[in-house]
């Protein structure tokens, strides 16, 4: 992988590790929902608009109906996995679906990226992606996941009360909705990669009209609750222009490194964002055992170093 590409990514990480910081904030106010997305969503409209413009005379009239029909999958994909993430959300506990949704993500991703896109893929890269996945999964408290599952399974010869009936049917609907989060993921980032690399579009102004064409994907959920969004956005304005600001500015950055990278090699990578997240003083998943992290964290280092520095570029 170029060291340009590198760099774009690790950026990219920094900046997923803020603004996921500010909407985990977010999440726990007033309208942080669908409500809070839609917001941010008008926001990003309107703060990219500048950029945007600055494209499009230039990209807009090359795009034909691939282009678009690229474009329109992309947003309707992307909110739908931002549904079934919210799903998820509500029927599980978080320190399930988002290490299953985070760590499967890269996997499924690395495979879609060699069938679809015909990248190749090494011993080396494979080692890689299986570090990054695997620091994720521990930085994410995945092993206390799996111990409650195998005390739950042990559990299951005796009678259950309720309590422990409702947590096993939370867990296995946590790692139904994570896994389904993971393979949204894993579409939209070979969607967008074939977008950007077969296609040759430009990452801003991909990004740009995928987010416009969100809002009318978005708007029928809170069409009954519209009167909320001025209040919620009193509330809320600085972690909606924290979102708005630089969720675009990181994605842009993956993928203009998809420009010069792999899609296979540069998945993984974007895992290096939850790594920030924890080093900057985020609990994204509730408590987490030092040591854990620290082991996660090698894992994170060397799975990149690998997919840097361990495999030959086409």
């Amino acid at each position: 992988m170029p060291l340009s590409a590198l760099a774009l990514v690790l950026a990219a990480a920094l900046l997923h590790a803020v603004w996921n910081l500010a909407a985990k904030r977010a999440a726990g106010g007033p309208g942080g929902d669908h409500r809070f997305a839609f917001l941010s969503a008008i926001a990003t409209t309107v703060l990219w608009a500048p950029v945007a413009l600055w494209f499009a005379p230039t990209e807009l009239p090359q795009w034909g109906a691939l282009q678009w029909g690229a474009v329109v999958l992309s947003a309707i994909v992307h909110v739908v996995y931002y549904l079934t993430l919210l799903r998820g959300y509500r029927e599980a506990d978080l320190t399930v679906v988002y290490p299953v949704a985070r760590g499967s993500a890269p996997l499924v991703t690395a495979a879609a990226a060699v069938i679809v896109l015909g990248e190749a893929m090494t011993l080396w890269g494979v080692a890689g992606v299986l570090g990054v996945c695997g620091g994720v999964f521990l930085i994410a408290g995945g092993p206390a996941m799996l111990r409650s599952a195998l005390t739950r399974s042990v559990g299951s010869v005796a009678v259950l009360s309720a309590d422990q009936a409702a947590q096993r049917q939370r867990l296995r609907a946590g790692l139904g909705w994570g896994a389904a989060t993971g393979a949204l993921i894993a579409l939209y980032s070979v969607i967008d990669g074939y977008a950007i690399k077969v296609l040759a579009m430009g990452p801003v102004l991909f990004d740009y009209v995928c987010n416009v064409l969100r809002l009318p994907l978005q708007a029928p959920l809170v069409w009954r609750e519209r009167a909320t969004l001025p209040a919620i956005w009193r509330v809320q304005w600085k972690h909606v222009l924290t979102v708005s600001l630089l969720g675009p500015l990181a994605y842009i950055l993956v993928l203009t490194a998809l420009q010069s990278a792999p899609l296979s090699h540069v998945a993984p990578m974007r895992e290096v964002s939850l790594l920030f997240a924890a080093l900057i003083g985020g609990r994204l998943l509730g408590e987490q055992d030092r040591g854990l992290r620290l082991a996660g964290a090698g894992c994170i280092a060397g799975g990149v170093l690998l997919l840097a520095f361990g495999v030959p570029h086409p």
